[in-house]
């Protein structure tokens, strides 16, 4: 075993492929260094759903594309994207023996990469909790403390990546579904543009361009690489792509300069975040202003009900569009026991919003999604927390244990911030900037205007220098 081989969760994607390139390890060894990780960690985290162990090592010995990250494992999400031959349950038992017959584009983006698919990664029903815990895949535990959630939905690829297992790993985010859990588990978690990559030819614009996907890393740099691979514009796409001055990874050698950066915690409710939250993000508004940005207490302007609430009718009508196509693949319709109480209520929900009501309430979405953007008129960058406590403990909006009501109101006391960006589709990061009293990671976010993620990964670049956080690790680890 080469030492290279030994320190193998040392090492982002970036650095491994690096090893690669020089011939200090092969792909094959951090093939196995992985599996070794997952069999270690995994009784324990229930982070890893399907292991794809005899195809990746396959992979590991014949010729992979001379990709960023040629060689390196990566874990999927079991949401959204199909792996040609393996499973995609997206968490519900409804989908438990459906089987991909060919990669979706994404998958298709990743490879080109040079990354060897290895699995797939635990996530909620349908994607639709901020936790990672259901009846068909169980609970997934974070790496910093078991008894606590990893957040959701892309909780089992957080888990994994903050664990040593894999260096980054792909996630989707709806509502918050990658910052959240990057937030929970101590990683760098960018929600790109809307449309940066591509969900066409096969991905029927997920929640109208609610949905997008990335990977989670501990790196800044490797967040930066990937995107440079997979966010170009999809042949015959109906969408203009977001605009891209030049390559991520390069931006990160450029200074932020100094930017305009409005700071809040103002919630949709209007019930203060805890103390403990607070303070940590006063402390990272102090450092901005230190590093020498210009830092505004500053609310987003926008009535935050009212934009959840023009959303809800056009959310519970996607979400009735795609369980009909996943009816129609199928062939039946579910029983009553092969999807949660939640699940139910949003699917029989959104079967009963009419078309006018649909439409009505894109519109109200739009429209009030324009004060949003209009702070971005004023500022560079946004920032708040991810979430409005340290991360939760597991059952605490457990969608087999607690009722749907319980669930709603309880969302908005633990994610007040991250849907917005994702209702005007502009960019947003999670860094994991801070601790909690009791060691568990506490994310803060950073959002920019509509395209703009070379300044998110700029600013980012700064922050990871000034705060090193890959030198920190959880109780497990190697």
């Amino acid at each position: 075993m080469s030492q290279s081989f030994a320190e193998y969760s040392e090492y982002d994607g970036l650095g491994l492929a690096e090893l690669v390139r020089a011939g200090d390890v092969t792909p094959a060894e951090l093939v196995e260094a992985a599996i070794e990780r997952i069999e270690r960690h995994n009784p324990v985290l229930n982070a890893i759903v399907y292991k794809a162990y005899d195809e990746a090592r396959a992979a590991s010995r014949g010729p992979l594309p001379d990709g960023p990250f040629r060689g390196v494992p990566l874990l999927v999400k079991d949401l959204l994207i199909g792996v040609a031959g393996w499973p995609r349950s997206s968490g519900s038992r409804f989908m438990a023996d459906f089987v991909d017959a060919e990669d979706t584009g994404l998958t298709h983006r990743y490879r080109s990469s040079g990354v060897i698919p290895l699995g797939k990664t635990n996530t909620p029903e349908f994607g639709i909790t901020g936790t990672t815990e259901s009846a068909h895949l169980g609970p997934c535990r974070n790496p910093w403390n078991p008894e606590h959630s990893t957040g959701g939905s892309s909780g089992g690829s957080a888990a994994a990546v903050a664990a040593g297992i894999v260096p980054m790993a792909h996630g989707g985010d709806g509502l918050g579904s990658i910052r959240i859990p990057a937030s929970c588990c101590g990683l760098v978690g960018l929600k790109v543009t809307r449309d940066r990559n591509p969900h066409l030819p096969d991905g029927y614009d997920f929640a109208q361009g609610n949905v997008v996907e990335h990977v989670m890393t501990r790196s800044v740099r490797d967040s930066a690489a990937m995107l440079d691979v997979t966010g170009v514009p999809e042949p015959a796409s109906p969408y203009a792509p977001p605009y891209k001055a030049g390559p991520y990874l390069a931006e990160l050698d450029r200074a932020p300069g100094r930017l305009r950066i409005a700071w809040s915690s103002e919630t949709a409710n209007g019930k203060p975040i805890q103390p403990e939250i607070q303070t940590l993000l006063e402390g990272v508004a102090e450092l901005l202003e230190k590093l020498g940005h210009e830092v505004v207490p500053q609310g987003l302007g926008v009535d935050m009900r009212a934009l959840y609430a023009a959303q809800t009718p056009l959310a519970g009508a996607n979400f009735a569009a795609g369980m009909r196509r996943l009816i129609e693949q199928i062939g039946r319709e579910p029983e009553p026991d092969e999807l949660e109480p939640l699940t139910w209520l949003i699917l029989k929900a959104g079967r009963n919003v009419t078309g006018a009501e649909a439409l009505y309430s894109a519109q109200e979405r739009r429209m009030v999604g324009r004060g949003v953007l209009a702070l971005f008129e004023r500022f560079d960058v946004y920032l708040t927390p991810v979430m409005g406590t340290p991360p939760h403990k597991l059952g605490y909006i457990n969608p087999v244990t607690v009722e749907p009501r319980d669930i709603i109101r309880r969302n908005g006391e633990l994610f007040p911030f991250a849907a917005p960006f994702n209702f005007t589709g502009q960019p947003s990061i999670s860094l994991p900037l801070c601790r909690s009293s009791t060691g568990l990671p506490v994310g803060m976010m950073f959002s920019a205007r509509y395209a703009d993620e070379a300044t998110l990964f700029r600013l980012a670049a700064q922050l990871e220098k000034e705060c090193p956080w890959r030198d920190l690790h959880p109780p497990i680890w190697n």
